[in-house]
């Protein structure tokens, strides 16, 4: 996975976003599909407890596939045309930059692990928790890292960029959790996709560095052990043209027995990775 903290492109400012890429058409469809699925059904509140988030049910019953599964369900048109509609405004560039697969990656990744989460700080509850919010709010996350100076209109007027928009509701959603009152916005889920982006996105550029650095001294020990082979060469070069230029003036029969030898050992050492005609 590629990371980038400023662009080139982004130094125009406000943020364009493209065309549907290949990962954000898919979950798109998926979600929309679903949504019509349950809405014609009539059957939400079954298939939320279901297929929901249902934290108390989750690690008692063992229905461990709802931390995958309740990203696909939307309590409502708005609740799935907004999660949809910033899938696609903040997704779709992510998905260019890192890849189809990368990107699916870390959608799942911010999505099931907000959910766990989810279920870890709720135990005892009861309540249906659905929508892909976490991954959504994870997805903002890595777009405020990778591109903080472009620029998004809050409500659609007031121009912000988006690593003070991201704080913004960062913020927002750490109060909210703590205080939830009694809205039916599971805004832990939010924070916890934040925070779980947060973590492997640094957990991620760490390894990349430490891959880097080990590669980098991996390249200085070759070129280190190159460099004393040639010299090693050339020392022994020195001591042959002392032996010939011996061997020019007084003859062969003139070197010691050590010399011979050494002058043998240097003839298969230097032509040792020489190459041949």
């Amino acid at each position: 996975m590629r990371y980038q903290y400023s662009s080139d492109f982004s130094r125009r400012g406000y943020f364009r976003p493209r065309l549907f890429t290949h990962a954000i058409k898919l979950l798109i469809s998926v979600n929309f599909l679903i949504f019509i699925l349950q809405t014609v059904s009539r059957q939400e509140r079954v298939l939320f407890e279901l297929f929901g988030i249902v934290p108390a049910d989750t690690w008692s019953r063992f229905m461990i596939w709802q931390p995958f599964t309740y990203l696909f369900f939307h309590g409502g048109v708005f609740h799935v045309l907004l999660n949809m509609f910033v899938l696609w405004m903040f997704g779709s560039e992510l998905e260019t930059v890192w890849g189809k697969r990368e990107f699916l990656k870390y959608y799942f990744l911010t999505g099931v692990g907000s959910g766990i989460v989810t279920v870890f700080f709720s135990l005892n509850s009861h309540v249906p928790v659905v929508g892909a919010s976490g991954a959504i709010y994870g997805i903002l996350l890595a777009y405020a890292l990778m591109f903080p100076n472009r620029y998004v209109y809050l409500y659609f007027l007031l121009p912000i960029r988006v690593k003070y928009f991201v704080i913004f509701i960062g913020v927002m959603a750490f109060f909210s959790s703590v205080n939830p009152g009694y809205s039916n916005v599971s805004h832990l889920t939010h924070l916890s996709g934040m925070l779980v982006g947060y973590l492997y996105l640094r957990s991620n550029l760490r390894w990349s560095l430490i891959r880097q650095f080990l590669t980098h001294r991996k390249d200085g020990l070759k070129q280190r052990y190159e460099t004393q082979k040639q010299q090693r060469k050339q020392g022994i070069r020195r001591e042959v043209d002392q032996i010939l230029d011996k061997i020019n003036e007084v003859g062969y029969d003139s070197l010691t027995k050590s010399e011979r030898d050494f002058l043998y050992e240097a003839s298969k050492k230097l032509s040792r990775g020489e190459k041949k005609d």
